[in-house]
């Protein structure tokens, strides 16, 4: 079965409540389970669980069948991100604007003229969907 993994913020901001909508349409254009990742810093003190995340994801969405949520521990958000991935065998990737822009800034200092997608790709083995802002 194909896999959608998405990260997002907790509490869940209006941008990651976009790229949520995204993912759950390609989840349900694929037919696909969807997995909502978010990455808990070490140094930012807050302790999200599970099932908190559960609950911001289906109070803004409703409940949401074939869907997993995940929140692993981490230094850097993008390498956090990018070993979750690599560890689901996602299929396809949905990151907000605003996330590409910051891989784009930490991709920008291995190599000039980032394409965050194709980096994404070359990394993971998967496609990658970037959400664009509604306006």
């Amino acid at each position: 079965m194909t896999l959608v993994v998405v990260p997002v913020r907790y509490p869940l901001s209006e941008h990651s409540r976009r790229t949520l909508e995204t993912a759950i349409d390609v989840a349900d254009e694929h037919d696909a389970a969807l997995s909502v990742l978010h990455v808990d810093l070490y140094q930012s003190g807050q302790r999200v669980t599970q099932s908190a995340l559960k609950n911001a994801v289906e109070d803004a969405f409703g409940p949401l069948s074939n869907t997993r949520y995940a929140v692993r521990p981490g230094f850097l958000v993008e390498e956090t991100i990018l070993d979750e991935i690599a560890l689901e065998d996602a299929d396809i990737v949905v990151i907000g604007r605003k996330q590409a822009s910051r891989w784009r800034r930490m991709v920008h200092r291995i190599i000039d003229e980032p394409d965050v997608a194709d980096f994404l790709r070359e990394q993971l083995d998967c496609r990658v969907v970037t959400a664009s802002p509604t306006e």
